[in-house]
């Protein structure tokens, strides 16, 4: 699961260009923008990555007329991509102090959200996707979220050579058969066949079931599921479709790699999302990586959500970069 809020350390501080009272803090892969002054290098802090939903709390009351939103019935704040004096803005530093009295922090990354109360923004999900909850998300398969690049060791990521996907902006699908028995997935949960539920309907419409059960072997499908009003519908279709992006291996555990992917969507009548490129490696620094994620969607004319890269030589490396240019325009 994505850590939202983590205790991390102050690692450069630069000056603003255009703000003589604000300073640019770098916190890994991330840079925030804060008043002058307020943090040194070194320094300890907790660090809040956008799409962090913050409670309703005395400590964040600064941020309500920037991000108060509602979520499922909940008050709270959205942090958000964003752009103070013209530099771009992700997440918010939070001074350690905030931390319960009881509760020590052990070492650098590790995990507070739960602490703090933080939960994970979700935009409101159109009823056709909700469905009935059937139960949790499967424990022998593995939920899709990918890590940002900006969490992790960007010098090791430099040493493999990736294909190149794009991510598309829709709403996570998971169809599986184990043991004779096939199943459909939304991000968090197994859901109980309904045919108002988009998910269920894409499953029928390719005929998966059948599909599935003449491979003779336990797998899932994971893709994006797109059209209709999901996300506003950035791709103007008609009608919802899925772009399939990983398939697991259930008994073995593990993905199959790219090409085994793009051969069995296309025999079990699916398209893969674009693959961009094979044979890429990463330029020098993060802000070049995330300055390759901006570009045109290879769906539709608009600009696209950012890319996952998978590393060639080893099923263990695969992330996302978000586009700054998409997290600038989101709503």
């Amino acid at each position: 699961m994505r850590k939202l809020a983590t205790i991390r350390k102050i690692d450069a501080v630069l000056k603003h260009p255009n703000a003589d009272r604000l300073e640019i803090y770098v916190v890994d892969g991330w840079k925030v923008i804060d008043m002058k002054g307020r943090y040194q290098v070194g320094d300890i802090v907790i660090y809040c990555e956008i799409d962090s939903f913050l409670p309703v709390r005395e400590e964040f009351e600064f941020l309500r007329k920037s991000s108060f939103k509602r979520m499922a019935g909940k008050e709270g704040f959205r942090l958000r991509t964003i752009r103070l004096r013209g530099e771009l803005s992700q997440g918010l530093l939070i001074a350690k102090e905030v931390l319960p009295s009881d509760f020590t922090w052990k070492e650098l990354g590790e995990e507070v959200t739960e602490v703090l109360g933080i939960e994970k923004y979700e935009r409101p999900i159109p009823a056709s996707l909700a469905g009935i909850a059937k139960g949790d998300f499967p424990g022998f398969l593995r939920k899709t979220d990918e890590e940002r690049i900006q969490n992790l060791p960007y010098d090791e990521l430099k040493n493999y050579t990736y294909t190149v996907t794009e991510k598309l902006d829709g709403s996570s699908w998971t169809a599986y058969v184990r043991d004779g028995v096939v199943g459909v997935c939304s991000r968090n949960l197994e859901l109980v066949e309904d045919e108002k539920n988009s998910l269920w309907n894409i499953f029928r419409q390719y005929e998966l079931e059948e599909k599935l059960m003449a491979l003779d072997k336990n797998i899932a499908l994971q893709g994006e599921l797109i059209g209709g009003k999901i996300q506003g519908n950035p791709y103007k279709m008609n009608n919802f479709d899925v772009r399939i992006f990983k398939i697991w291996d259930i008994d073995a555990s593990t993905y199959l790699s790219i090409e085994e992917m793009t051969t069995l969507s296309a025999t079990l009548g699916l398209k893969t999302v674009p693959i961009l490129e094979t044979g890429v490696q990463l330029p020098e620094t993060v802000e070049e990586a995330l300055a390759y994620a901006d570009g045109t969607s290879q769906l539709f004319e608009t600009c696209r959500e950012g890319l996952v890269l998978y590393a060639e030589d080893t099923e263990r490396v695969h992330f996302k970069i978000i586009s700054n240019e998409f997290l600038e325009n989101e709503k």
